[in-house]
Formats: C-alpha cells, sequence, structure tokens
C-alpha cells in the first residue's frame, strides 16, 4: 500500500485497527512509535545493484491498555514525517514484533488494516541458474460454450 492511499483511507475511518499475519488482531491500544524513511541499497548474487525505499512504520504494544491512537492523529504524525519522507509516495512497510521484529507489507479489508507476510527470493535466477517457473494459462474451449479446465504452459506447444 502506498503512503498516499494510506493517509486517503485514514480519512475514512473513525478507527484504527491492524490484523496480523494470523489473523489475530494487533492489541487497539498499539503506538506508531515511528514514520521514517527505510533505503536498502544493496548487491544481489548475481552482481546487479538495487535500492529500495519505504515509508516505514513502527507498531509498538505498550502495558497502558487505555491507550487509542486516532486516525486523525496518526495523519497528524506522518505529517511531521514529510521532513525525512521528502513527498515521497512511498510503499509502506511496517516493524511489529511477535517473537522477533518482523518487517511486513500492509493492504486493506474492509476498515483493518492488514500486515502482509514479505519473502526472500533471489533476484538473478537466470544468472545463477535456478529455473524460473513457467506460467500456467487456461485453456478456454469455444467449441461447445464450456470453460475447459486443462493448462498448459506458454511455448509448451498445447496452446
Amino acid at each position: 500500500m502506498k503512503l498516499s492511499e494510506f493517509k486517503q483511507r485514514l480519512t475514512e475511518l473513525n478507527s484504527l485497527n491492524f490484523i496480523q499475519v494470523n489473523g489475530m488482531p494487533v492489541p487497539v491500544h498499539f503506538h506508531i512509535t515511528e514514520v521514517g524513511l527505510t533505503t536498502k541499497h544493496f548487491i544481489d548474487c548475481g552482481g546487479d545493484i538495487h535500492s529500495d525505499r519505504f515509508a516505514n512504520f513502527q507498531l509498538w504494544v505498550a502495558e497502558d491498555i487505555a491507550h487509542r491512537l486516532k486516525p486523525s492523529s496518526l495523519l497528524h504524525i506522518i505529517d511531521l514525517s514529510e521532513k525525512v519522507l521528502a513527498g515521497e509516495d512511498l510503499e509502506i512497510e511496517v516493524e511489529y514484533q511477535t517473537e522477533t521484529i518482523g518487517r511486513y507489507g500492509l493492504t486493506i479489508s474492509g476498515d483493518n488494516f492488514v500486515l502482509v507476510a514479505k519473502e526472500t527470493d533471489c533476484l538473478a535466477k537466470v544468472k545463477c541458474g535456478i529455473p524460473v517457473p513457467k506460467q500456467k494459462i487456461k485453456l478456454v474451449d469455444l467449441t461447445n460454450g464450456n470453460n475447459d479446465t486443462s493448462c498448459c504452459t506458454p511455448g509448451g506447444g498445447c496452446c
């Protein structure tokens, strides 16, 4: 989710709710302790250089169970962070601690923001000799009006 979409959704909500990857809610008394810019500048195993930039939110749960962060208060915190984010409309990455600090993507479902698991991947599959899975496509049988459920891969000669 981009920062602009997040901010727009905040204007439409009366309360803030985050859902963890496992479906459990983040306790409603969470804090956003940081809004910042995370830059990752790295080289992959194939020798190519990459740079990723994210708007980073840190969710933290304390013992002050009466605390409730309002959408308008979070908008104010984000406005203060513009000095660091420099007006860029970045993807949001959320830090949240379970067993260790996890980094998550963010999406929305109804009125809930949902933490999305991130996965590692090889960015140099061709250089590393790792086969790239072939994409499956669905065949449609137009002769009898039924959808044929068989699949094949592009370039496989069956289409």
